[in-house]
């Protein structure tokens, strides 16, 4: 019989504090990926730029956060706002808060 994980709470984590992001695989298949990840005041190396071949659909659950696109638009998340960010569509995390951390809830599409 397959051993059942405890439950995730979204909002915590028992790494506090931490250096680098943490990710949390939540659900995954061949088609879709559901990832918590917690930032606090980790962002893209300068010049890095995410250029996923998924649909990227994400939630800042808490915290306070600046994506950067290449084509130098740039977006303000704040808690409760969402944002789809298409395939290839090249991006980077330029600033996330500290103070609430940054709880992200992120599902990534595959094409079908």
């Amino acid at each position: 019989m397959k051993e059942k994980k405890p439950n995730l709470n979204l909002f915590e984590s028992e790494e506090l504090p931490f250096t680098e992001e943490l990710t949390t695989v939540l659900y995954e298949n061949p088609k879709m990926r559901v990832e918590r990840i917690l930032s606090m005041g980790q962002a893209s190396p300068e010049g890095f730029w995410y250029d996923q071949e998924e649909l990227e659909w994400l939630t800042l659950l808490t915290g306070d956060a600046l994506i950067e696109y290449e084509d130098g638009r740039a977006v303000t998340l704040h808690t409760g706002e969402m944002l789809t960010i298409e395939p290839h569509e090249r991006h980077r995390v330029a600033y996330t808060s500290v103070e609430p951390l940054c709880t992200w809830l992120c599902v990534f599409l595959k094409e079908c």
